[in-house]
């Protein structure tokens, strides 16, 4: 299936992500750090990043900006994932280049659809 990078830095939260993902095939590349993500993402072009807005190092819409800078046209998907949920806080996302926002608390099923919606577009 897809490798997918999630950067979260809740380990409950990464390793409910981690279990669901791998559980429908797809390989994970977990971290909690912005910094760390960035690198993988630079180095190693997952199919999807599923990131955390709030993480050390770096934020997940700083990630997501650079990413979506470094590849241009043939940028994996990005999903973001954050307890910030207001109108506000989603068009921010949006326009730093995300191609989909997920808002905390959320469901499992749900995020695994909305990452395979993002996959197979």
């Amino acid at each position: 299936m897809s490798r997918i990078l999630v950067a979260e830095d809740e380990p409950h939260i990464l390793l409910l992500i981690q279990r669901k993902l791998e559980s429908a095939g797809h390989t994970v590349i977990a971290t909690g750090d912005g910094n760390d993500a960035l690198q993988i993402a630079l180095n190693s072009r997952p199919d999807l990043l599923l990131l955390d807005i709030m993480l050390p190092g770096r934020e997940g819409l700083e990630v997501c900006s650079e990413v979506k800078a470094a590849y241009g046209l043939d940028a994996p998907p990005v999903i973001l994932i954050s307890a910030l949920g207001q109108q506000d806080d989603v068009e921010v996302g949006m326009a730093a280049g995300a191609d989909d926002y997920v808002i905390k608390p959320f469901s499992p099923r749900v995020l695994l659809e909305r990452v395979e919606q993002a996959l197979y577009k």
